[in-house]
């Protein structure tokens, strides 16, 4: 799943460190987002979209896969 988090955390210029304390997680949290390595549950992904006023479906983009869909 890719995210807007780098960006938008970036156009508020805003640190890492500060967007994690402001979220309540550790500043390896936000990175492991922002890189992909990390999907965050969705209490979290709410967090995140409440925090800069969007909704998840405008920070995070879910691609299928295609293996389980249907032919």
């Amino acid at each position: 799943m890719k995210n807007r988090v780098e960006e938008l955390r970036k156009e508020r210029k805003l640190s890492q460190d500060e967007f994690a304390k402001a979220i309540r997680v550790s500043r390896q949290t936000v990175s492991s987002i922002e890189t992909g390595k990390y999907n965050p549950s969705l209490e979290l992904a709410f967090t995140i979209s409440d925090f800069f006023g969007k909704t998840i479906e405008e920070i995070f983009i879910f691609e299928r896969s295609g293996k389980n869909e249907k032919k």
